[in-house]
């Protein structure tokens, strides 16, 4: 059975996707509409009340309510749909924790080299700022959190959106695109967005969700987007900060530039860099028959082949 296909192995009447979906997702939908037809100057004013919080605080405040939202999510999987929480995540018969681990020392290895190159090009705007005890809380923090935000993002769009929809419509590509979208929708209300601007954020994100489905899909499991995101977002909070981002933390270094992304930013990682990676991947973990693994189509095996709950 591939990944989508893991879906059949539970309960799968509509009103469960709708009920989850909603229970799960409403966040981010509440933070979308709230984009929508918020005034500008209220959102500015609402990032200008965070920044009054201390650091740690907003972070701690930003943070927790993922880890609610997950053990949520898995009570939903387990007993409304009646499946594992291992057929939600990975194809294998068990969670490869190896994978975890490579793709997040790659995407670590890429933003801390890519990162120390800018700082020698031009260290103008970039100010050192490491607080040994600061840093130490937000360490703590961050590794105690941030493995509930992205498992949350991770599980519920290439993992639960990804499965329910691709079983619903029989086929792959479009639960791809749908949920790269839907991932990029769902960080329209983060700070950045107002400062740099909607379109060129939603490239950026958007073309991340598509990385990450894209490993997903190909590798069978999640454990290689759950890696990267985890690198990704972890290094954001501690090596980098800016007064414009979503994450105001006591990092090593803080940012000073005004906030832009150009052309060059957006095509490198998305055009450039990601398709790069994704064929590091492919060597080390042998991918082949990309065309059906991407775009084929999603039938029902055999009820044979499997059972409600392993």
């Amino acid at each position: 059975m591939n990944y989508i296909q893991q879906a059949y192995k539970g309960q799968r009447e509509l009103w469960m996707f709708i009920l989850t979906t909603f229970l799960i997702a409403g966040i981010f939908i509440g933070n979308f509409i709230y984009y929508l037809i918020a005034d500008p100057a209220d959102l500015d004013m609402a990032y200008e009340l965070m920044k009054k919080i201390p650091a740690n605080i907003s972070l701690i405040m930003n943070l927790l309510p993922f880890a609610f939202l997950l053990g949520l999510l898995f009570i939903l999987v387990k007993y409304i749909h009646q499946r594992s929480i291992l057929s939600l995540t990975t194809t294998r018969s068990k969670v490869d924790f190896k994978r975890v681990l490579f793709s997040f020392l790659m995407i670590s290895f890429y933003t801390i080299g890519s990162f120390f190159v800018m700082y020698s090009i031009d260290s103008s705007n970039i100010i050192y700022q490491f607080n040994p005890v600061k840093f130490a809380v937000l360490f703590i923090i961050s590794i105690l959190l941030f493995p509930f935000q992205i498992a949350l993002e991770e599980y519920l769009f290439r993992g639960y959106l990804m499965q329910q929809v691709g079983v619903l419509v029989k086929n792959k590509w479009f639960p791809l695109i749908l949920t790269s979208v839907l991932f990029g929708i769902a960080h329209s209300a983060n700070p950045e967005v107002a400062a740099i601007g909607f379109w060129q954020m939603m490239i950026f994100y958007i073309g991340t969700g598509l990385l990450l489905g894209i490993m997903t899909l190909m590798d069978e499991g999640l454990e290689l987007a759950l890696g990267f995101h985890l690198g990704n977002n972890l290094l954001a909070s501690l090596l980098v900060t800016a007064d414009w981002t979503a994450l105001q933390t006591d990092a090593i270094f803080k940012d000073t530039s005004e906030p832009e992304l150009g052309a060059i930013q957006i095509i490198l990682p998305v055009l450039i860099v990601y398709p790069l990676m994704l064929f590091i991947l492919s060597k080390k973990y042998g991918w082949t028959n990309w065309k059906d693994k991407l775009f084929g189509k999603v039938t029902e095996p055999p009820k044979e082949d499997y059972k409600i709950i392993e």
